[in-house]
This record gives structure tokens, C-alpha cells and sequence, in this order.
């Protein structure tokens, strides 16, 4: 079962930081996350989310593959090609996985301007290491479905100053 966390900051620029530190620790296998989305208010109000991934720009590179393929079958692979892609980007567009976008942009419209907001749902992670690199990132956490002594463990660590490590004197 995934975790949802969701972090909100007063910049705009903070929580795609947090996010980028994620997927560096995804690649090292030591948190699997399933989603990951930045939300930011401009100054304006406007929210607008930035999704980890492009379902539509997928759907139209799987269908246009498609496309071709039975394009060629029947002797017309230009029109397969763009008949697939229109239907595989069709297909992408609606296509939600991971958080709903509509809870999303409802919960970020909610702070001010200028702030954004990260919201992760996590399949599994290896916590201490992933909370020594999220140390001192800042940030609030807003939602959670972990436990409160995980949350305010999280929080914690989000709040506390990064420990350099001790400078060897030669």
C-alpha cells in the first residue's frame, strides 16, 4: 500500500528541489516512489501542476508505433501513424495515474501566492537514509497517510538544519 505525503513551501521553486532529491534517491533504489507532482501558485493565483509523467506525449509515441504497424498491414502507414497517435494522446490525456489532479490543484489553490507543494505517493522507501538527505529542505507537511509518529518524525527532519559532517584535519 503507497503512502501519501504532501509538503507545502513558501517558495515557488523548493518543492521541485525536493521533488529532483526524490528521484535521485529513486535511482538508487532507496525510496520507490509512485508519483510525484509539483504544484505552484503564481503570483496571479493561477496553480498549475507539474506532472512526473507525460501520459499524453506517451500515448501518442505508443500509438503512433501502433499506427504504423497496422498501417502497414494495410498498406498506408502515414495514415496509421497519425490515426495511433491521435488516439494514443487521446487516450494519455485521459488517462489519470498516481493522485488525482482535481485534489491536487483544490489543495494548492488553498496557500498563497508564490508557494508551491509537493505531493508524493511512496510504495515503499529505506527511511533513514531518505530522511537524512530530505534533512533541513523545510517545508510543512499538509497531508499525510502515515502514522503521527512518522509524520512528526518527517516533520522534524524537514525543519532541522542539515549536519555537515566534521571537517578532517590534516
Amino acid at each position: 500500500m503507497s503512502n501519501l505525503i504532501v509538503v507545502a513551501y513558501n517558495d515557488p521553486f523548493q518543492a521541485e528541489e525536493v521533488r529532483t532529491k526524490l528521484r535521485k534517491l529513486q535511482q538508487e533504489y532507496l525510496i520507490d516512489l509512485e508519483d510525484a507532482v509539483v504544484a505552484v501558485k503564481d503570483e496571479k493565483g493561477k496553480v498549475k501542476l507539474h506532472q512526473t509523467y507525460n501520459l499524453t506525449a506517451s500515448g501518442a509515441l505508443s500509438g503512433g508505433f501502433w499506427g504504423t504497424l497496422i498501417g502497414l498491414i494495410f498498406l498506408n502507414p502515414l495514415l496509421g501513424l497519425a490515426v495511433g497517435a491521435g488516439a494514443g494522446a487521446v487516450s494519455g490525456a485521459l488517462t489519470d495515474v498516481g493522485i488525482n489532479d482535481d485534489f491536487m490543484k483544490d489543495l494548492a489553490s488553498t496557500f498563497q501566492n508564490g508557494s508551491s507543494v509537493l505531493f508524493v505517493l511512496v510504495r515503499k522507501a529505506t527511511p533513514d537514509k531518505v530522511l537524512e538527505e530530505l534533512q533541513g529542505t523545510g517545508g510543512k507537511v499538509i497531508k499525510t497517510s502515515l502514522t503521527h509518529d512518522e509524520e512528526a518524525k518527517l516533520q522534524a527532519v524537514l525543519d532541522a538544519a542539515k549536519q555537515e559532517p566534521p571537517a578532517s584535519g590534516a
